[in-house]
Order: structure tokens, then C-alpha cells, then sequence
């Protein structure tokens, strides 16, 4: 079953149980989906999907941030209730062990010597961690080993 076709059945089972929140936020992703096929007038894989949801994950938690400082706990609680359910399509998150073990076979494999080769480093995690894991946190990750 792809992930598009999972997303539509917990849309499905969403309805029938008549949970209003959860039905809310697999809509916004289907209308997400939808616009990016639209936009660029493909069917989305899979990667692309979770490109997508990934995209709303960031959002959402960039949202959070600002609701805490401007003191909306009532809306910060909302958006962390969306990144858990976003978060619940996207496969197991790595752990710190196998980050720092795939960030070492990487740097191993390119030779990178210096923050220079960050860009050859990060090409090779992004396919092997995509979806798995923050990007950001692991950009921060090779820098600090690279000695940035």
C-alpha cells in the first residue's frame, strides 16, 4: 500500500469514528498532496510524499515557536498535536548512535577533510536519512565534525 493510499484510508476511518481533529489535519495533507500533483502536473511517489509532509512538519514547528513567544499556548498545543500525526506517516526516526555512525561512513567514504566538503557529505546522508531524520540537526551534526 503506498502512502498516499494509507492516507486516504486513515481519511476514511477519520470520517466513520468522527474525530474532528484527525480528520482535519489528513485533509490539509491531502490537500497538499494534491496541490503539489497539480502544480507540477505529476503523481507523487512515495519520497515525494514524504518531502511533503516533511515541509509541513517544518512549518508546523516554526509555527509552534512563534505561538509560544507570543504567548498562545492554546494554538502551540494544536500544531504539536498536527507534527505528531505528520510525523506518524514518516518511517522510524533514527537513532543518535546510527546518525553519528552513518555521519562517520560518510565523511570515510567522501574523504571530506574540512567544511568544504560538507555539500558531498550531506548528498550521501540525504539519501540514505531522508525522512528519518532532521536535516538541520544533521547539517549541525557534520559541521561540528567537519570543524565548522
Amino acid at each position: 500500500m503506498s502512502l498516499k493510499e494509507r492516507i486516504t484510508d486513515d481519511m476514511k476511518a477519520a470520517m466513520r469514528s468522527g474525530e474532528k481533529e484527525r480528520l482535519g489535519a489528513i485533509r490539509m495533507i491531502t490537500a497538499a498532496i494534491k496541490q503539489r500533483e497539480v502544480d507540477e502536473r505529476i503523481a507523487l511517489d512515495d519520497a515525494q510524499v514524504m518531502n511533503v509532509i516533511e515541509k509541513m512538519i517544518k512549518q508546523r514547528k516554526e509555527s509552534v515557536m512563534q505561538f509560544q513567544t507570543g504567548n498562545r499556548p492554546d494554538l502551540a498545543d494544536k500544531e504539536s498535536a498536527e507534527i505528531t500525526l505528520l510525523q506518524s506517516y514518516l518511517p522510524a526516526q533514527l537513532g543518535e548512535a546510527e546518525l553519528d555512525q552513518m555521519i562517520a561512513q560518510a565523511i570515510a567514504a567522501t574523504g571530506a577533510a574540512s567544511i568544504k566538503d560538507m555539500g558531498k557529505v550531506m548528498g550521501i546522508i540525504k539519501s540514505k536519512a531522508q525522512g528519518r531524520a532532521d536535516m538541520a540537526a544533521v547539517g549541525a551534526k557534520i559541521k561540528a565534525k567537519l570543524g565548522g
